[in-house]
């Protein structure tokens, strides 16, 4: 990306500047890193190679495993390299690429939580025309469409963030690049561009909550006309695992995009930052799939075949 800044390269100030805090924070955030590569990529190999799995359903949440992997390695090894070399630095083009894939991968998550949604309305409301309604066409389209939809959204946000004059500082009040401590930075008038994510980020969370709520609300309406209690539990816990993942997503994307840079504090981004870049890919996999049956039951076939294997070898 063409640099129009007097800035060759950023400085991050991370999470903390007290040495006794930066080992500890070092190993938790390794050890949620390595959990969320582990939980995702391995749910995404299971969905793979267990048949029982090649469902609509599992076909989404492989795909949200990847997204999850995707916009969390565009941050968590920065911010383990600062903590551990105190590596803060990044160049111009290097903190555009992490925000781009950064921003990519968070915007197809919102999409694909809206995805899982009409899903889940499909196969509650609709069960006996679900398999003609959640069509492998219609899966693949939708898929297709999340990731477009989320790199196009990310394309904008790039270009409008990095055309702006960055003059007054170089050091970025954050542990990682992201739009409000980058526009504090900018010495160009901003106005323009933090409309431009107030409508573009307002948009896609509009839709995406829109999408979520319609199906969630004939999802509940359905559930209360269920004659078995039994059948209406199974229902309401996964509907409420589900909506407290999207809450926390999409309350923390609002919380940090949806106000004028003027109310930002950069104490409380960081918190909430946090939370979606770290601790939300590692517990995906926990909320949506590992208190599934059937995910257990291809995770246990997974080691038993393994175990055969190696016993086969020796």
């Amino acid at each position: 990306m063409e640099n129009s800044s007097e800035v060759a390269e950023f400085t991050l100030v991370g999470l903390t500047d007290d040495p006794g805090l930066q080992i500890p924070l070092f190993i938790i955030f390794f050890l949620v890193y390595l959990s969320t590569l582990l939980g995702n990529l391995g749910m995404t190999g299971l969905i793979l190679l267990d048949s029982r799995l090649h469902t609509p359903m599992y076909f989404f949440l492989s795909n949200l495993s990847l997204v999850d992997f995707g916009y969390s390695s565009a941050v968590t090894p920065k911010v383990m390299a600062g903590l551990l070399l105190e590596d803060t630095m990044l160049s111009y083009n290097a903190c555009a690429t992490q925000f781009f894939f950064f921003v990519g991968f968070i915007t197809a998550e919102s999409f694909f939580l809206a995805s899982m949604a009409y899903d889940r309305y499909a196969a509650v409301c609709k069960p006996l025309h679900y398999t003609t309604t959640m069509t492998t066409s219609k899966c693949v389209s939708l898929t297709a469409a999340s990731y477009v939809c989320g790199f196009l959204n990310s394309a904008i946000h790039t270009g409008n963030i990095f055309r702006l004059s960055f003059c007054r500082s170089s050091v970025v009040d954050h542990f990682f690049c992201d739009a409000p401590p980058l526009l504090a930075l900018s010495c160009s008038d901003s106005d323009v561009s933090e409309m431009v994510i107030f409508l573009v980020v307002g948009f896609n969370a509009f839709f995406s909550i829109l999408v979520i709520v319609v199906s969630y609300l004939f999802i509940f309406i359905t559930i209360l006309r269920m004659q078995s209690s039994e059948g209406r539990q199974k229902a309401f816990s996964t509907c409420a695992s589900h909506l407290t993942t999207v809450s926390i997503f999409y309350g923390t994307v609002i919380f940090m995009y949806l106000q004028p840079s003027s109310s930002h504090s950069m104490g409380s981004d960081k918190m909430a930052s946090v939370f979606y870049t770290m601790v939300i890919p590692m517990l995906n996999p926990l909320v949506y799939s590992l208190r599934n049956k059937e995910v257990k039951s291809a995770f246990k076939k997974a080691v038993w075949k393994a175990k055969s294997s190696v016993g086969f070898i020796f």
